[in-house]
């Protein structure tokens, strides 16, 4: 073999240990990516999960605040019911997990647990409670100390529909445009017509079927119970009392069966809202973030519906809230990088998230969609002890 083979071959050999030796570093803890940085641990809610996983929101609380964040899956419930440890989701330490399994039980003061930084909500009634004590006669998880914490990221609940549709509850007085928002005016009056059995051809529509809004299940999701607070607080004249709540109850209970099939996520209503138009989903119950976010995913979908789709802004309405809630001094940093006004703008124009930290007042000139700039017709979350006293009602066969 010649001399130029043999430094042929020894190129070669070099280049291949240089790209195993990239790919390890990379993959690696101790990749210069995350050199230098602080890991923080946070049990997070469902709904934001495309805007947490930003590239450039990843960067700035990289590059920024020196912070690598790890964001697991928790379903709301959960986090009040279970331990608040990465292991109780199959994360952490894998002898752990194996006792878990084994019906061993841990909680956040256990030796040798994966411990969270922080805990991300996605409903504001979740994070005020988890500032509680646990309620030990129910079985809930011993609880880490709050430090700190707040409102992050907010939403209202809106109604989308279509131009048609829309047009007919105008002449019912129902709907009120005003600078080209549409808002309900006169939720009782719908509420009267979906509990009367009214029928859409009673209002003049071509459709099949009883006049109706589709939501999620409120007893299994979370949106479907913070639509259904809002329905209990319109009944209850915004202050709902241990008095009139006995009263709306079995009205609500009457609304939820006429409501007949409901979907589990709100994702999936959305997508059949958008796919079967206004013969198959009239009327929906969403979040203003689900427009603005699938406008900017999926624009040439968005291009095919935007002319005739309607949002439609409940007066009063209700925020779905995002809550931050600080376990340690490294949670701590993360909430408080989540005020940062490069990530709050993102959060608003690629993913319909309303931050807070402007005040409330918003330039919605760039969104794809006309929504308004504030919202101003609200009503309060409700505590967890009506949400449970609503929903232990609504799937009691007995009442």
């Amino acid at each position: 073999m010649s001399k130029k083979q043999k430094l042929g071959i020894l190129i070669f050999i070099v280049l291949i240990l240089a790209v195993v030796g990239i790919k390890f570093f990379v993959k690696s803890d101790k990749s210069p990516v995350k050199a230098g940085l602080t890991t923080v641990y946070v049990a997070t809610g469902g709904g934001k999960e495309d805007f947490l996983a930003d590239e450039d929101v990843q960067q700035i609380l990289r590059k920024k605040y020196k912070l690598n964040v790890v964001y697991d899956t928790w379903s709301n419930g959960k986090t009040v019911e279970w331990p608040l440890i990465r292991e109780a989701v199959g994360l952490g330490n894998q002898s752990i997990i194996d006792k878990m399994a084994n019906g061993e039980t841990f909680s956040v003061n256990s030796s040798n647990v994966s411990k969270y930084d922080a805990l991300f909500t996605s409903d504001q009634r979740f994070y005020d409670y988890y500032k509680l004590r646990p309620n030990k006669e129910a079985g809930e998880a011993d609880r880490y100390t709050v430090l700190d914490g707040g409102l992050t990221l907010n939403t209202p609940i809106v109604i989308y529909s279509w131009g048609e549709v829309v047009d007919a509850l105008v002449k019912e007085s129902i709907v009120t445009k005003k600078d080209d928002i549409y808002f309900i005016t006169d939720m009782n009056k719908l509420m009267d017509y979906i509990l009367e059995g009214k029928k859409w051809s009673d209002i003049g529509l071509d459709l099949y079927g009883n006049i109706n809004i589709a939501s999620t299940d409120p007893v299994s999701s979370s949106p479907g119970a913070t639509y259904y607070g809002l329905l209990l607080s319109i009944l209850s004249g915004s202050d709902v009392t241990n008095e009139n709540i006995e009263t709306n109850l079995p009205k609500l209970k009457k609304f939820y069966i006429k409501s007949g099939y409901m979907n589990n996520t709100p994702a999936d209503l959305f997508e059949r809202y958008l796919k079967t138009g206004m013969g198959g989903e009239p009327m929906i119950v969403d979040y203003e973030k689900s427009m603005i976010d699938f406008a900017n995913s999926n624009k040439d979908g968005f291009n095919q519906v935007k002319d005739d789709i309607r949002i439609l802004y409940p007066s009063p309405t209700i925020w779905n809230s995002h809550c931050f809630t600080v376990f340690t001094d490294n949670g701590a940093k993360l909430y408080k990088a989540f005020e940062d006004k490069e990530i709050g703008q993102i959060a608003w124009e690629r993913y319909g998230f309303r931050t807070g930290v402007t005040g409330g007042n918003y330039d919605v000139s760039s969104a794809p969609v006309v929504v308004p700039s504030k919202i101003t017709s609200t009503v309060t979350s409700l505590k967890m002890d009506t949400y449970n006293r609503l929903i232990e009602y609504l799937k009691n066969d007995e009442n």
